[in-house]
């Protein structure tokens, strides 16, 4: 989904929520994808809070809140809660079945307590609407930990996802593939498809693996965000950071190739400025994040020398690759994004997996 439809999901969240709610919306720093989920999580919470007993023992005595609507929960219902409390809404989440007929993983739930930890926050420290003070200061949420879950060696994970990983010859062969082999294994109708947005797909895809990117500050790019001169792209990182990541020269053809296409093809507005565009009910607007991850895991499920993969797994593949080349964990935090040098220690383990295969076979 792009920005706008995002916001539009976003108001109609806020219609059924508390005041307080809209004004922590308000805060600088908070992406639209994250704001929109963590409204869904509030609505299922304030949905609990109306309907479970304030005391389990005389469940007769009413519910924790006693409001009609979610938008009438009181701040005084959130100020005391206790802590037992909210362990008995995320343990009925692990239980309860959800609306894909599964129950919530503690991944999930994990991202429920984070949602409301960042709600309690702005409650208790952050807001300054009530004369210059928070709304109430006790914040329950300091009591409730995240859920442990199975721990996973960076061997295990690299051995899981590296099929995942599109590198070095790889890569190449599987762009080759999308440019010249896909297409003759498709239907007329398919076809049709397939042609008339391969120059930009495989475009992004080029992208993707040249530069790094995060498939959300893919589909944010303007033209005006591509230095071809440079071989650089302007970027929205995580916390609203501006960062100016460089792409990788082999990339360049094919976002070239696409741009050549881009006004011809796709017939955009004048105003329309987003860089990777499609056409629907026959208007060009900005491509959808889910459009993206959709047919990249369709083409690599279709590469016989592949498996299917994602847009976050050609972002790590090129982290592993480039600290394969370099060595540095710098070089790679700088290229991706990240803010500290801990996210970088899976390249290492990666690059280091053939140096172990090679000590363990002098064992013989």
């Amino acid at each position: 989904m792009d920005a706008n439809q995002y916001s539009r999901l976003i108001d109609k969240e806020l219609q059924n929520l508390p005041i307080y709610v809209f004004y922590y919306t308000q805060q600088p720093n908070l992406a639209v994808t994250t704001i929109y989920q963590y409204l869904t999580e509030y609505r299922r919470f304030f949905d609990w809070l109306r309907q479970a007993p304030a005391d389990i023992e005389h469940p007769e005595k009413g519910a924790i809140s006693n409001a009609e609507s979610n938008k009438d929960i009181k701040l005084s219902t959130l100020e005391n809660l206790k802590a037992a409390q909210i362990q008995s809404f995320l343990k009925e989440l692990s239980f309860k079945q959800n609306k894909q007929s599964t129950r919530d993983s503690k991944k999930t739930i994990n991202r429920t307590i984070n949602a409301l930890r960042s709600l309690f926050h702005y409650l208790t420290v952050t807001a300054d609407l009530n004369d210059g003070e928070p709304y109430f200061y006790r914040n329950v949420m300091l009591k409730v930990p995240l859920v442990k879950g199975t721990k996973e060696s960076i061997s295990y994970r690299n051995a899981k996802f590296s099929p995942m990983l599109y590198t070095g010859e790889k890569k190449h062969d599987w762009i080759k593939f999308l440019s010249s082999e896909y297409e003759n294994t498709l239907s007329n109708r398919a076809r049709s498809s397939f042609v008339f947005n391969k120059e930009r797909d495989i475009a992004i895809i080029a992208l993707l693996l040249g530069s790094g990117i995060r498939v959300s500050e893919l589909v944010r790019l303007n033209l005006k965000d591509l230095n071809l001169r440079e071989r650089s792209i302007l970027v929205i990182r995580k916390g609203n950071k501006k960062d100016a990541p460089l792409i990788a020269d082999w990339a360049m053809p094919y976002i070239n190739a696409y741009l050549n296409i881009r006004n011809q093809r796709y017939e955009p507005e004048k105003s329309e400025q987003a860089l990777f565009l499609t056409k629907y009910a026959g208007k060009a607007k900005r491509i959808a994040s889910n459009t993206v991850e959709r047919f990249v895991s369709k083409y690599s499920e279709a590469f016989p020398d592949g498996n299917r993969t994602t847009p976050h797994k050609l972002r790590h593949s090129l982290g592993t690759e480039l600290y394969d080349e370099s060595k540095d964990v710098m070089v790679v935090a700088t290229q991706l994004g990240h803010t500290g040098i801990s996210a970088t220690d899976q390249y290492i383990q990666q690059s280091e997996i053939d140096k172990q295969r090679t000590q363990l076979n002098k064992t013989n």
